[in-house]
């Protein structure tokens, strides 16, 4: 039994002094969940954008259009030299490529229509909506969907899923719900219960439970709720820490006849856990023993721990750097049978590496190909923060190169591209810098917000201030809006290096930049750039 082996590792196992610090993330973003949260919640699954396929065309029509283009210019030119056919296959990769540069997606979007006569498909409009909600640009996303109903293809339930998730996402969970309603305009019928879960879903997992209550208490007679709709609004009171709701509507669930299952029990498990406080050892204690009750709980119930449940404790052990406790759990599981998964032996990995045991990390690692179970980039990434923390350049660099010839599958995400800019940077290795931006550049992962704000910050702390304008200007030609810091740093060094007419250069070239666009964004409402 789960419980019986909680208390029984507790008692086997020394107590472990535990280090003062942890390797820490770059930013909030970027140190991802292990994947548990998601498990747990059995909720409709987030929309994703179409699967990158290989296509040479589109490689390099999207290197070709992120190479020349001027936000301040037409479109056409490069791409009639380039003399291009285009196909709905090619136009969606190519976005797809394009996804984190969204001024040149639109662009490409806008030219493949007006010039070359293009008729978009369905998911080539999705997935614009979905480029522009990221970057916040609402109004051009909502053009888009118009647009979609006037020329006869959508849009779908999926397209307003996925505009709601990133109104959601941006704290704008009212506007999510508005457009949730607007949804029965275009698509021509209500919402079903599947869709309404989904916006329950969303709510709940970017920390809105509290308006997901509202819209469920007033809507909970017309979409009759299910164990799936309360393990939702569950899991959503858990994240935010509030388990006394969580415990209420666990108990309306029970009242309505509808019986708590191991999903159910996870998910309370899970936020019992996750965010609970282990340091002092009395609060780890606290929390193993809290969750010990939960799983006796589970058991007077007929109900069985499963994978999730072991692993949720696993991660307990791995956040309290219990690296024998954690061993321990993981032995037991495969003992009885238990296949522990990804998130559980990157929970696993995390701890040992974080504990400096490197050398078991990597055993492990091994034995987990061997499994059969593929390791994620989150995985490598648990490898890069220890080498982060040692400032060992050989490691670090060791394990990138053997993530690249792995390609696809366990190739560097954009969590591992920020990790090692931030790393390298500080270490002042700007040769393996100029490297690792090259790949993540023609891979076509990233940059991102943070890749850029890594790099122009590590450029002014090396006083390269001509570098830096110039990736402060890329990074705004490409959609993105730069954090408040960066506007100050790159102000501050470019006064205090004698360099005030470069500043104003700057300063009018994103004034311009915030109110106009180039012709071909001339009908689009883009909101002004502003910190």
């Amino acid at each position: 039994m789960l419980g019986r082996s909680l208390t029984l590792a507790r008692r086997r196992a020394p107590r472990l002094p535990i280090p003062s610090s942890s390797p820490r993330s770059l930013s909030g973003s970027l140190d991802p969940d292990l994947g548990l949260p998601d498990e747990v919640a059995d909720a409709p699954a987030k929309p994703t954008p179409p699967p990158i396929e290989p296509s040479a065309e589109a490689d390099a029509l999207a290197r070709l259009l992120l190479q020349h283009h001027n936000p301040f210019h037409a479109m056409e030119s490069p791409l009639q030299l380039a003399g291009v056919g285009l196909s709905d296959s090619l136009v969606l990769q190519t976005l797809l490529r394009l996804r984190h540069a969204s001024k040149v997606a639109l662009g490409f979007f806008v030219w493949a229509r007006d010039h070359a006569h293009h008729q978009h498909a369905s998911d080539a409009y999705g997935l614009m909506v979905d480029i522009l909600g990221k970057v916040r640009q609402f109004d051009v996303a909502w053009q888009m969907i118009i647009e979609m109903d006037q020329r006869g293809v959508g849009p779908t339930p999926r397209t307003f899923a996925v505009l709601v998730r990133r109104y959601v996402a941006a704290g704008m969970a009212q506007q999510a719900i508005r457009t949730f309603d607007d949804m029965e305009a275009f698509v021509g019928r209500e919402p079903n219960g599947e869709e309404f879960k989904m916006l329950l879903d969303t709510l709940c997992k970017y920390g809105y439970p509290k308006e997901a209550t509202e819209l469920f208490n007033k809507r909970k007679f017309k979409y009759e709720p299910d164990e799936k709709t309360y393990a939702i609004l569950i899991y959503g009171w858990c994240k935010v820490n509030r388990h006394e709701m969580a415990q209420r509507f666990l108990n309306e669930m029970v009242d309505r006849g509808l019986e708590p299952n191991v999903v159910t029990y996870n998910i309370l498990l899970n936020g019992i856990c996750r965010r609970a406080s282990l340091h002092p050892d009395n609060r780890f204690d606290r929390t193993i023993q809290a969750a010990e009750d939960l799983l006796n709980q589970m058991r007077n119930k007929g109900i069985e721990p499963d994978t999730i449940s072991y692993s949720i404790i696993l991660h307990v052990y791995s956040r309290a750097h219990k690296p024998e406790l954690s061993l321990y759990m993981f032995r037991s599981m495969k003992e009885k049978g238990i296949c522990p998964t990804v998130a559980t032996y990157t929970s696993l990995v995390k701890c040992l590496a974080s504990c400096g045991r490197l050398e078991e990390a990597e055993e492990l690692l091994s034995e987990m190909v061997r499994d059969g179970v593929c390791p994620t980039p989150a995985t490598y990434n648990c490898f890069f923060k220890e080498y982060r923390g040692r400032k060992d350049v050989v490691g670090a660099t060791k394990l990138y190169k053997k993530m690249k010839e792995m390609g696809l599958t366990s190739g560097p995400d954009i969590h591992t591209y920020n990790i090692l800019l931030g790393m390298f940077s500080k270490l002042n290795r700007m040769e393996i810098i100029w490297e690792i931006w090259n790949d993540m550049v023609t891979s076509g992962t990233g940059p991102d917000l943070d890749s850029y704000t890594l790099l122009i910050h590590g450029l002014c702390d090396k006083k390269k201030w001509r570098e830096a304008c110039q990736y402060f200007m890329e990074m705004i030609e490409k959609g993105y809006l730069p954090q408040k810091v960066t506007f100050e740093t790159l102000y501050r060094g470019l006064i205090q290096s004698d360099m005030l007419r470069t500043w104003r250069r700057l300063k009018n070239k994103v004034e311009e930049e915030s109110l106009k666009f180039g012709a071909e964004f001339q009908h689009y409402h883009f909101k002004p750039y502003k910190r």
